[in-house]
């Protein structure tokens, strides 16, 4: 099958379309795109800017990918967004692209499901395999790990990170970083206890699992201080991966600002998009 582009859809000169893609009615494809072979891109997409889009996505109708950031410091630089390999993005997603002082690049890895109205702001990173569900709100800023899986309505603050493995309830406010492997639900939020389901879906053995349920009890049921529970935790050198990675996110967020580590990450930030700004500038 060849590349097919229906008679009503605009490709500015300049954009670069892989092998068997597919682009519906009235889309409209910015000079400076590329995308990757076997992508499908529905009816009224929208995709502009320094938009890099790999292979085997679905775009259905109506998503905006690649605008302008909506940052009153944005001055119209050539600012990126990459996606990755195999992504579902559903009708009226919206994903912008970076700006200079964070990092200049909005980043999707692969396998993700962006679900109806969701929201990607600028500078946002979102790993391999996450579940964004409808009318999830992320402000800039925001990294959300691997296999997280954020349901309706959930909105998180600029600068939170959604840890790997993690579940976010629907219409969760989220203001400060969100633990790996845990469950986390409210308003304001609150960690509930430890993803199960998720974990076994992402075949994590058992006794990891039961760990991390003990050092759930240790971390939010002891009654002790945070610092002093982690930092006993952490000389336990026979500790599973998982516990050791959750004890890091956490000892990270208690290190960062309000509850979020990104927070004092603003200046290498600004540093890499400066870096990226002028390795554009160069091409």
């Amino acid at each position: 099958m060849s590349t097919e582009i229906h008679p009503t859809a605009v490709i500015a000169e300049g954009a670069e379309l892989g092998v068997d893609v597919r682009v519906g009615p009235y889309t409209i494809i910015g000079p400076a795109v590329r995308i990757g072979d076997r992508t499908t891109i529905g009816p009224q997409v929208v995709i502009d800017g320094v938009t890099r889009i790999g292979e085997d996505n679905v775009i259905v109708g109506q998503a905006s990918l690649g605008a302008a950031p909506q940052d009153v410091s944005y001055r119209g630089e050539p600012t990126m967004l990459e996606i990755g390999d195999g992504n579902m993005i559903r009708e009226f997603v919206t994903i912008n692209r970076g700006t200079v002082k964070g990092g200049a690049l909005t980043r999707v890895g692969d396998r993700c499901l962006f679900m109806a109205c969701c929201h990607v702001a600028h500078d946002c990173e979102i790993e391999n395999d996450v579940i964004v569900a409808n009318n999830v709100l992320l402000a800039g800023h925001v990294l959300v790990g691997r296999r997280a899986n954020l349901s309706g309505g959930a909105a998180a603050h600029h600068f939170c990170t959604i840890g790997e493995h993690a579940y976010v309830g629907g219409l969760t406010r989220l203001v400060q970083d969100v633990p790996p492997y845990m469950i986390v639900e409210g308003h304001p939020s609150r960690v509930r206890g430890v993803n199960v389901v998720g974990l076994q879906r992402a075949r994590v053995p058992e006794r990891e699992v039961e760990a991390l349920r003990v050092a759930f009890k240790r971390i939010y049921r002891s009654g002790n201080p945070r610092r002093q529970t982690l930092d006993t935790m952490k000389l336990d050198g026979d500790a599973p991966e998982h516990v050791r990675r959750l004890v890091a996110a956490l000892e990270r967020t208690e290190d960062g600002s309000k509850g979020r580590h990104r927070e004092c990450l603003r200046e290498e930030f600004a540093r890499l998009g400066a870096e990226r700004l002028n390795s554009v500038n160069r091409r």
